[in-house]
Protein backbone atom coordinates (compact mmCIF):
# COMPACT_ATOMS: atom_id res chain seq x y z
CA UNK A 1 0.00 0.00 0.00
CA UNK A 2 2.98 2.24 0.38
CA UNK A 3 5.01 3.41 -2.57
CA UNK A 4 8.44 4.39 -2.56
CA UNK A 5 9.03 7.30 -0.59
CA UNK A 6 11.50 8.78 -3.64
CA UNK A 7 8.33 9.12 -5.90
CA UNK A 8 6.44 11.40 -2.59
CA UNK A 9 8.77 13.47 -1.50
CA UNK A 10 9.21 15.10 -5.55
CA UNK A 11 5.46 15.82 -4.94
CA UNK A 12 5.27 19.67 -4.35
CA UNK A 13 4.55 20.64 -0.56
CA UNK A 14 4.69 16.78 0.23
CA UNK A 15 6.67 17.48 3.65
CA UNK A 16 4.90 20.41 5.40
CA UNK A 17 6.48 21.52 8.88
CA UNK A 18 5.21 23.83 11.20
CA UNK A 19 4.88 27.57 10.29
CA UNK A 20 7.75 26.68 7.60
CA UNK A 21 10.46 25.72 9.59
CA UNK A 22 12.30 22.50 10.53
CA UNK A 23 11.69 22.77 14.22
CA UNK A 24 8.87 23.23 16.29
CA UNK A 25 8.70 26.16 19.89
CA UNK A 26 5.96 25.91 21.44
CA UNK A 27 4.59 29.68 22.39
CA UNK A 28 5.45 30.54 25.57
CA UNK A 29 1.71 31.05 26.48
CA UNK A 30 1.69 27.44 26.64
CA UNK A 31 4.53 27.11 28.85
CA UNK A 32 2.91 28.93 31.79
CA UNK A 33 2.63 27.47 35.16
CA UNK A 34 -0.96 27.88 35.51
CA UNK A 35 -3.10 25.08 34.67
CA UNK A 36 -5.90 27.22 33.46
CA UNK A 37 -3.69 29.07 31.25
CA UNK A 38 -1.79 26.65 29.99
CA UNK A 39 -5.30 24.60 28.55
CA UNK A 40 -6.14 27.93 27.11
CA UNK A 41 -2.46 28.30 25.29
CA UNK A 42 -2.10 24.59 24.09
CA UNK A 43 -5.87 25.22 22.34
CA UNK A 44 -4.31 28.26 20.85
CA UNK A 45 -1.08 26.42 19.76
CA UNK A 46 -3.64 24.11 17.51
CA UNK A 47 -5.10 26.79 16.39
CA UNK A 48 -1.28 28.42 15.09
CA UNK A 49 -0.64 25.42 13.33
CA UNK A 50 -1.76 23.71 9.60
CA UNK A 51 0.88 20.89 9.97
CA UNK A 52 3.68 19.55 12.29
CA UNK A 53 6.94 16.39 11.48
CA UNK A 54 7.83 16.75 15.04
CA UNK A 55 7.42 17.98 18.84
CA UNK A 56 8.83 20.42 20.88
CA UNK A 57 12.82 19.03 21.77
CA UNK A 58 12.49 19.89 25.07
CA UNK A 59 11.29 17.11 26.90
CA UNK A 60 12.23 13.70 26.16
CA UNK A 61 8.83 12.27 24.43
CA UNK A 62 8.58 10.90 21.53
CA UNK A 63 4.91 9.39 19.37
CA UNK A 64 5.08 6.65 18.27
CA UNK A 65 2.65 6.42 15.18
CA UNK A 66 1.53 3.56 13.17
CA UNK A 67 -0.82 4.06 10.01
CA UNK A 68 -2.73 1.73 7.31
CA UNK A 69 -4.67 0.08 9.89
CA UNK A 70 -6.62 -1.54 11.73
CA UNK A 71 -5.39 -4.94 10.59
CA UNK A 72 -7.47 -7.97 12.04
CA UNK A 73 -4.49 -9.73 13.43
CA UNK A 74 -1.36 -7.43 13.48
CA UNK A 75 -3.36 -4.55 15.20
CA UNK A 76 -4.30 -6.01 18.60
CA UNK A 77 -0.84 -7.91 18.87
CA UNK A 78 0.70 -4.86 18.70
CA UNK A 79 -1.88 -3.29 21.27
CA UNK A 80 -1.17 -5.95 23.64
CA UNK A 81 2.62 -4.89 23.23
CA UNK A 82 1.46 -1.67 24.03
CA UNK A 83 -1.10 -2.30 26.70
CA UNK A 84 1.64 -4.59 28.43
CA UNK A 85 4.73 -1.58 28.37
CA UNK A 86 1.71 1.03 29.45
CA UNK A 87 2.20 3.09 26.20
CA UNK A 88 0.18 5.20 24.25
CA UNK A 89 0.41 5.62 21.06
CA UNK A 90 -1.61 7.07 17.87
CA UNK A 91 -2.74 5.41 14.94
CA UNK A 92 -3.95 6.74 11.87
CA UNK A 93 -6.43 4.73 10.53
CA UNK A 94 -8.14 3.91 6.79
CA UNK A 95 -11.64 4.19 6.50
CA UNK A 96 -13.06 1.21 4.66
CA UNK A 97 -11.07 -0.22 7.66
CA UNK A 98 -12.52 1.56 10.54
CA UNK A 99 -15.60 0.52 8.59
CA UNK A 100 -14.70 -3.28 8.49
CA UNK A 101 -13.00 -3.73 12.34
CA UNK A 102 -14.88 -1.53 14.34
CA UNK A 103 -14.39 -3.38 17.32
CA UNK A 104 -10.49 -2.76 16.95
CA UNK A 105 -10.97 0.24 16.61
CA UNK A 106 -13.10 1.02 19.78
CA UNK A 107 -10.20 -0.82 21.27
CA UNK A 108 -7.90 1.23 20.42
CA UNK A 109 -9.65 4.24 21.60
CA UNK A 110 -10.11 2.25 25.42
CA UNK A 111 -6.66 1.44 25.74
CA UNK A 112 -5.69 4.93 26.09
CA UNK A 113 -4.78 5.28 22.24
CA UNK A 114 -5.81 8.30 19.85
CA UNK A 115 -6.60 8.02 16.39
CA UNK A 116 -5.98 10.00 13.15
CA UNK A 117 -7.40 9.74 9.96
CA UNK A 118 -5.76 8.73 6.95
CA UNK A 119 -8.18 8.98 4.01
CA UNK A 120 -10.94 6.17 3.35
CA UNK A 121 -8.84 4.73 0.65
CA UNK A 122 -5.29 5.57 0.74
CA UNK A 123 -5.10 8.01 -2.52
CA UNK A 124 -1.85 10.41 -3.18
CA UNK A 125 -4.00 13.38 -2.46
CA UNK A 126 -1.81 15.74 -3.85
CA UNK A 127 -3.12 14.33 -7.16
CA UNK A 128 -7.04 14.19 -6.59
CA UNK A 129 -9.41 17.44 -6.69
CA UNK A 130 -10.51 19.28 -3.49
CA UNK A 131 -13.90 17.62 -3.58
CA UNK A 132 -12.42 13.84 -4.01
CA UNK A 133 -9.98 15.14 -0.97
CA UNK A 134 -13.10 16.10 1.50
CA UNK A 135 -14.90 12.83 0.46
CA UNK A 136 -11.64 10.68 1.71
CA UNK A 137 -11.12 12.23 5.22
CA UNK A 138 -15.35 13.10 6.00
CA UNK A 139 -16.13 9.36 5.14
CA UNK A 140 -13.25 8.42 7.73
CA UNK A 141 -14.39 10.74 10.35
CA UNK A 142 -17.62 9.74 9.99
CA UNK A 143 -16.80 5.66 10.49
CA UNK A 144 -14.86 6.98 12.91
CA UNK A 145 -17.45 8.75 15.13
CA UNK A 146 -19.99 5.95 14.44
CA UNK A 147 -17.12 3.20 15.92
CA UNK A 148 -16.10 5.49 19.06
CA UNK A 149 -17.95 8.52 19.16
CA UNK A 150 -15.28 10.89 18.64
CA UNK A 151 -13.47 12.11 15.48
CA UNK A 152 -9.44 12.80 15.00
CA UNK A 153 -7.78 16.20 15.18
CA UNK A 154 -5.20 15.15 13.16
CA UNK A 155 -4.75 13.65 9.71
CA UNK A 156 -2.24 12.06 7.69
CA UNK A 157 -1.98 12.02 4.04
CA UNK A 158 -1.03 8.69 2.52
CA UNK A 159 2.33 8.65 1.21
CA UNK A 160 2.89 11.91 2.99
CA UNK A 161 1.46 13.58 -0.26
CA UNK A 162 -0.48 16.69 0.02
CA UNK A 163 0.21 20.81 -1.21
CA UNK A 164 0.32 23.46 1.23
CA UNK A 165 -2.88 24.83 -0.39
CA UNK A 166 -4.50 21.84 0.75
CA UNK A 167 -3.21 21.95 4.40
CA UNK A 168 -4.23 24.94 4.88
CA UNK A 169 -7.91 24.33 3.69
CA UNK A 170 -8.11 21.27 5.46
CA UNK A 171 -7.37 22.92 8.87
CA UNK A 172 -9.83 26.04 7.91
CA UNK A 173 -12.51 24.09 6.68
CA UNK A 174 -11.77 20.54 9.05
CA UNK A 175 -10.14 21.37 11.65
CA UNK A 176 -7.49 18.73 11.19
CA UNK A 177 -3.59 19.43 11.95
CA UNK A 178 -1.66 17.43 8.97
CA UNK A 179 0.54 15.56 10.91
CA UNK A 180 3.83 13.94 9.21
CA UNK A 181 6.85 12.24 11.25
CA UNK A 182 10.45 13.10 11.86
CA UNK A 183 11.92 9.69 12.02
CA UNK A 184 11.03 6.70 9.04
CA UNK A 185 12.39 3.69 9.51
CA UNK A 186 11.04 2.44 5.97
CA UNK A 187 9.25 -0.60 7.63
CA UNK A 188 7.39 -0.66 4.35
CA UNK A 189 10.14 -1.93 2.68
CA UNK A 190 10.14 -5.05 4.89
CA UNK A 191 14.23 -4.51 5.97
CA UNK A 192 13.85 -7.02 8.56
CA UNK A 193 12.79 -6.41 12.16
CA UNK A 194 16.04 -6.10 14.08
CA UNK A 195 16.79 -3.60 11.18
CA UNK A 196 13.33 -1.66 12.09
CA UNK A 197 13.72 -1.83 16.01
CA UNK A 198 17.52 -0.50 15.74
CA UNK A 199 16.47 2.79 13.40
CA UNK A 200 13.61 3.92 15.98
CA UNK A 201 16.40 3.73 18.76
CA UNK A 202 19.01 5.38 17.27
CA UNK A 203 17.25 8.09 14.99
CA UNK A 204 14.71 9.18 17.78
CA UNK A 205 15.39 12.49 19.74
CA UNK A 206 13.38 14.57 22.04
CA UNK A 207 10.09 15.35 20.25
CA UNK A 208 10.00 12.51 17.43
CA UNK A 209 7.46 11.61 15.49
CA UNK A 210 7.55 8.14 14.93
CA UNK A 211 6.67 6.18 11.45
CA UNK A 212 5.54 2.88 11.56
CA UNK A 213 2.36 0.64 9.96
CA UNK A 214 0.78 -2.17 12.16
CA UNK A 215 -0.28 -3.85 8.38
CA UNK A 216 2.92 -5.34 8.61
CA UNK A 217 4.31 -8.20 10.79
CA UNK A 218 7.77 -7.43 10.75
CA UNK A 219 6.77 -4.07 12.58
CA UNK A 220 4.78 -5.71 15.11
CA UNK A 221 7.62 -7.96 16.18
CA UNK A 222 10.10 -5.39 15.73
CA UNK A 223 8.10 -3.40 18.43
CA UNK A 224 9.02 -5.14 21.54
CA UNK A 225 12.87 -4.10 21.05
CA UNK A 226 11.59 -0.75 19.83
CA UNK A 227 10.17 0.06 22.69
CA UNK A 228 12.25 -1.09 25.34
CA UNK A 229 15.22 0.48 23.17
CA UNK A 230 13.59 3.98 23.34
CA UNK A 231 12.97 3.07 27.28
CA UNK A 232 16.71 2.40 27.72
CA UNK A 233 17.71 5.43 25.84
CA UNK A 234 15.50 7.55 28.66
CA UNK A 235 12.55 8.28 26.52
CA UNK A 236 8.83 8.71 27.57
CA UNK A 237 5.63 8.22 25.42
CA UNK A 238 3.07 10.40 23.93
CA UNK A 239 0.02 10.93 21.86
CA UNK A 240 0.35 13.13 18.80
CA UNK A 241 -2.29 15.91 20.05
CA UNK A 242 -0.58 15.70 23.70
CA UNK A 243 2.98 16.05 22.03
CA UNK A 244 2.34 19.13 20.40
CA UNK A 245 0.97 20.76 23.32
CA UNK A 246 -2.74 19.87 23.05
CA UNK A 247 -5.06 18.55 25.46
CA UNK A 248 -5.64 14.64 25.91
CA UNK A 249 -7.20 13.57 22.98
CA UNK A 250 -8.94 10.67 24.38
CA UNK A 251 -10.48 13.14 27.56
CA UNK A 252 -11.90 15.24 25.27
CA UNK A 253 -15.97 16.14 24.43
CA UNK A 254 -17.14 15.76 21.15
CA UNK A 255 -19.85 16.68 19.36
CA UNK A 256 -19.61 16.24 15.65
CA UNK A 257 -22.33 16.61 12.47
CA UNK A 258 -21.30 15.53 9.15
CA UNK A 259 -20.19 18.38 6.73
CA UNK A 260 -22.89 18.88 3.75
CA UNK A 261 -20.98 18.77 0.71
Amino acid sequence: MEKGRRDFITTAGALLVASGASGWAMPAAARTSSPRRRRRGNDEVLRQLVSVKQGPDSLPYVAMTFDDGPHPTHTPALLDILKARNIRATFYVIGWRVAKYPDIVKRIVDEGHELGNHTWSHPALAGVGQSRMFRELDRTNEAIFNAVRKVPVTMRPPYGSLRTSQAKLIHSERSLLTTMWSVDPEDWRRPGSSVVANRIVSRSKNGSIVLTHDIHSPTIRAMPAALDGLVERGFAFSTVSMLIGARDWNRKRFTWTPPVT
